[in-house]
Order: C-alpha cells, then structure tokens, then sequence
C-alpha cells in the first residue's frame, strides 16, 4: 500500500467524547475528507446520491444532543450545507429512494428522534418534513427510545419500509418494523412485524439492510452481528450470528459495499479498536450465511458508531464509491473506497485468526 494511506509515526490523538486521549494505531488509514464539525456530538452517517450530478451527492449525519441536535447535510468537501435544527437527540439516520409522494418520486432520509419517541422523515435534498410531525414507534412499549434504523425497498412489490431498534427492549422482539405510506399527503407508517434477537448485553444502534440480497444485519454490542430476511413475509428465524469473538468490545456501524448485484463486503465498527471488521457479502461458496472475518483495517476514526458505503462514482476522489465513518471530534470521515479496497488486502487475517 502507497505510504500516503497511512499515519507514518505513533501517536496519541487528544480527539473525541470529553476531549479524552485515543489511540491511533500507527498503521492507520486516513480519510480523503474530514467534515466541518457540529456543535455537540456525532452519531451516524447516510449517503444520497444525486441521480442527476453524483458529484453532488450528499453525506447526512446526526448530532445527537438532547435539545438542539440536528440532522446535517455535507458536501463531498466536508462542509455543512443544510440542516435540520433543533432536534431532540436525534440518533441514526438512512436513506431511500423513489418514495411515491403526491403522485412524485421522491427520495427520503428517515431519523430516529430518541427523546420524543418517533421517527422523523425529510425529503431529499431539501430536508423539508414529509411526516406531519413524526411517526411515532414502539407504541404501547415500555421500553420505547428508538435509536438505530434502516429502510428497505422490496424489489418484488415495491413497498418501502423501515426497521427500527431501540435503546432497549424484548430478547425475541428487539426490532419493529413498519410499511411506510402515503396519508393526506404525508408519509406515515403501519406496524407489520417485531422480531429480532438480543442478548441484553448492551443495546442495538446499527442497522443495515442489503435490498438486493434482501436481508438485514445488527449489531447486537458486545455479542456480535446478526442476521435475518428483510422481507417481513419470509419469517423471523435468525439466519446466523457472526462476528461474536472479533471486536474488542462494541460491535457498531455497519456499512454494505456491493461490488455488484451479488457480492461484496459488510463492513463493521470495532469500536474501541478503531478497526472495521471487514466480511464477504455474499458469505461462503458453501454457505452464503457464513461470514468469516477477512480483514481488520485500523483506521483514523476515532470510536466509530456509524458508517456508510456506496459503490458510485462520485467524482474526483471517490470514483469507485466513498466509504463514511462517523468520529469523536464532532465529525465524519470519508473515504476514497480505492484506499479501503487496498487496506482490506493490505490488513487480511490469517485463516487461524
């Protein structure tokens, strides 16, 4: 790998969460962009791309505070460009597209909104309010603060949906997931499925889906990933749960980059190692839902709780896709996914690893 991918000497950052020192390992990839820095705390990244100029693509990310958080938009330079303040810590967000409006196609983020219980929807790029003020989830609940979320576009009939975790919640019954549709000209949602395990370790925040394969993934922090169907009419059996001995700790933001219809890697944070964990998408030839460890890429991102990939061509720098990863230091870091490729061949493990 070219020297220019990596910190050269050892160092301590003094980055992140109360200013506390984190290390850098001295390998470390570094990011092509560093955003501009929000006011408290960032949390979680999605990535939008213009259909028309992909140079113009946008990065969402939440800042999470109580209060005045928000949802911010970013250039591929790293500078803010739009916002939605104030929110009331708002946690994930994701990214559909093609959402059937007012008889429109019309391209959405959705964000959870811890503290007031619902899920916010915006159109895109414009991050106007779609939702006549939230959808509210985990009715009925008593444990109700949603934190992670993802959509999903079934490609056999169309139906978008979204699947939302919880700060905490039933071991059999983790995720709730919802129908999104159209009502008076907004965008609302129906309950039609719970399901997903828990260990009770800690919590569940990251949340991906793979529309083309059509499953989700989770992190189950401190236990490991799991694995199920998105398509709430193919059941609610664990498909697998991976990844349980190869983090450090938490077991965070995950991120899909799809090499093409079939293939390609999952991406998972290593929270307190600062490395993403890197699996084939597609598992093994013998068994797709056997996912192996093949990498472990230390990079400059500091406690990662979230991250994102696409595989488009972006432009100068990114042109075979960008790869985000939320830090302490109130930022997101993007990554040429060249620099990522060539780490996740330079950072294999050893088949006894």
């Amino acid at each position: 790998m070219k020297k220019s991918f990596f910190i050269i000497s050892t160092s301590l950052l003094l980055i992140g969460c109360g200013d506390k020192l984190a290390p850098v390992a001295e390998n470390a990839v570094q990011p092509t962009v560093t955003t501009e820095q929000t006011p408290n705390d960032t949390d979680d990244p999605a990535i939008w791309v213009n259909p028309v100029q992909p140079e113009k693509s946008l990065i969402l990310g939440t800042d999470k505070e109580e209060k005045t958080g928000g949802l911010y938009a970013y250039n591929l330079q790293g500078e803010i460009v739009n916002k939605v303040y104030p929110m009331d810590r708002p946690n994930n967000v994701d990214v559909t597209y093609g959402f059937l409006l007012n008889g429109t196609a019309t391209d959405i983020a959705v964000v959870t909104e811890r503290m007031t219980n619902k899920v916010r929807i915006f159109s895109l790029p414009d991050l106007n309010p779609i939702d006549n003020g939230g959808l509210d989830v985990f009715e009925g609940e008593e444990l109700r603060a949603p934190m992670g979320i993802a959509t999903y576009q079934n490609p056999a009939n169309g139906k978008t949906y979204i699947i939302v975790g919880r700060k905490d919640g039933n071991s059999e019954e983790y995720l709730f997931q919802y129908e999104l549709m159209e009502k008076d000209g907004y965008i609302t949602g129906k309950l039609v499925r719970k399901f997903g395990k828990y260990s009770g370790k800690k919590e569940i925040e990251a949340i991906a889906v793979d529309n083309e394969l059509g499953y989700v993934y989770y992190s189950d922090e401190t236990a490991g990933v799991r694995k199920y169907y998105a398509d709430p009419d193919k059941g609610n059996t664990e498909l697998t749960f991976f990844a349980q001995n190869d983090a450090k700790r938490d077991h965070e933001g995950i991120a899909l980059y799809k090499k093409d219809a079939k293939t390609g890697y999952i991406l998972v944070s290593d929270q307190q190692a600062n490395n993403f964990l890197v699996y084939k998408r597609e598992g093994e030839s013998a068994n797709p839902h056997e996912h192996k460890l093949i990498a472990r890429i230390p990079v400059s991102t500091i406690e990662c709780d979230g991250a994102d990939a696409v595989n488009v061509n972006l432009g100068k720098g990114f042109e075979n896709g960008i790869f985000v990863a939320m830090s302490n230091g109130r930022v997101f870091q993007f990554y040429d996914w060249n620099i990522i490729s060539e780490a996740i061949e330079t950072f294999r493990v050893s088949a006894s690893e």
